[in-house]
């Protein structure tokens, strides 16, 4: 019997308050096991990162893609995830025949047939293999930007609303890199606007 090519999805990064948002498409071997692999937030990043390069070197194929500050700005953060994850079903060198998709929403214009499921990156590898894909990735952005601005820790907080984050917000003000319409951004530039 012909084996079906499934493609799993995840997406990490839609929650931050800054940089771009990220999304993975990985298809695996039939039968693949690797342990450990489950959604990427129960995951140590040591681990994340040793099992992310065991999923680039088995996968049938895997692909990343983003979606911009730009892009979240001008489409919303729910429609820029999904384009991130059209991006990364493109990506991928061999084409799935069917998709699953993390969440409760599906992206528009896939090449295959697909179906999303709620807390799939516990229950399906391809998906878990997806999120750590995706996960790791946007970590390498967030160090990449925690080395222009250390002051921000986004090496720590990852870029997500902690208290040290929102206390350097309020202390240095925004980036460019933040995203100017999520709640937390938006009060600081309006109290900068006020101030001036």
């Amino acid at each position: 019997m012909e084996m079906i090519l499934y493609a799993g999805v995840d997406e990490a990064g839609r929650g931050a308050l800054v940089g771009s948002v990220f999304a993975a498409a990985v298809i695996l071997p039939e039968r693949y096991r690797l342990i450990g692999l489950t959604d990427s937030k129960r995951i140590q990043e040591p681990k994340r990162n040793e099992l992310a390069a065991q999923i680039k070197e088995q996968a049938v194929a895997w692909s990343v893609a983003s979606a911009s500050v730009e892009e979240i700005a001008r489409l919303n953060i729910l429609h820029a995830t999904m384009l991130a994850m059209r991006r990364a079903v493109e990506g991928l060198a061999v084409p799935p025949q069917k998709i699953l998709i993390d969440g409760r929403h599906i992206p528009e214009g896939l090449n295959a047939p697909a179906e999303a499921i709620v807390g799939g990156d516990l229950k399906i590898a391809a998906i878990s293999a997806a999120s750590i894909l995706a996960k790791t990735a946007r970590d390498a952005e967030m160090y990449a930007l925690a080395a222009r601005y250390p002051q921000y820790g986004f090496d720590r907080h990852k870029g997500y609303s902690r208290t040290k984050h929102l206390a350097a917000l309020q202390q240095y003000g925004a980036l460019p890199e933040h995203r100017a319409d999520f709640k937390p951004v938006r009060a600081v530039l309006e109290q900068k606007q006020q101030s001036e």
